[in-house]
């Protein structure tokens, strides 16, 4: 499965829209000392709240099908490779995380939601777990005091922006995570590409360094790059198919 674009940490303010071939992409268009903060106090968080802003109807309109998209969190790959990398990828992560979510299934259920939406939405797994770290410590059921909600810490005017309107749903695992990669992205578009800028009108204080460094910060501290996929055989073609294997 194709990665959403990678940098070198010097250059990870910012990111390009992104589509997956596998259509998952619903919409087309649309600092070191914090590092240190982040391993002393592992349960601070820094959640902050979005900030109310008209949408023009063609917006509202392609952020409210991402929403309402209903497709279970699983991801099709095309690739014996792929399917490895992603299965040694959540073993790591959920090694990770179980300090956070001792339960196994939960976490899996976090870690298979968060690699599918982040992937559709044109994300990298490790930034979307690094802002839930950030946001919300995986607190499925946190608030702020500004009433942002969750696990990526959604403000409830989105639900009646784009959603149904029932702001309960924000608890859900799944429906929360949703909400949070589609508002990423869309900031990410909205900025022309630039994470920082993104990152700091999804913690609605834009212009100032501290959040936007500790989510940079903290999605370091997720990623990971498989190390079992090279040594797995190549599909073959078969003698005269055209294209190789399907």
């Amino acid at each position: 499965m194709n990665a959403a674009p990678r940098s070198d940490p010097a250059a990870r303010g910012r990111l390009r829209p992104c589509a997956s071939k596998h259509g998952l992409h619903p919409w087309n268009a649309l600092g070191f000392a914090l590092t240190l903060l982040l391993t002393v106090a592992p349960c601070t968080v820094f959640a902050g709240a979005q900030q109310y802003e008209p949408l023009s109807a063609s917006v509202r309109t392609a952020l409210s099908a991402a929403i309402s998209n209903t497709q279970p969190p699983r991801v099709n790959f095309e690739t014996s490779q792929e399917r490895i990398a992603y299965l040694e990828w959540l073993a790591e992560m959920s090694a990770r995380l179980k300090s956070k979510e001792p339960q196994f299934i939960v976490r899996r259920d976090v870690l298979e939601t968060v690699y599918y939406e982040a992937k559709r939405a044109g994300l990298e797994p490790a930034l979307v777990l690094g802002l839930i770290q950030v946001e919300s410590n995986f607190r499925k059921h946190a608030v702020s005091q500004a009433g942002a909600r969750g696990l990526t810490q959604v403000m409830p005017f989105w639900v009646d922006l784009i959603g149904d309107g029932d702001a309960s749903k924000l608890f859900n695992l799944r429906v929360n995570i949703r909400f949070g990669c589609v508002i990423l992205r869309y900031y990410l578009d909205m900025e022309q590409g630039s994470l920082y800028r993104a990152l700091g009108r999804y913690n609605g204080s834009l212009g100032q360094a501290d959040y936007p460094n500790l989510v940079l910060a903290a999605w370091k501290k997720w990623e990971y790059t498989p190390q079992l996929v090279a040594a797995v055989p190549k599909p073959v073609p078969l003698p005269g198919a055209a294209g190789g294997i399907r």
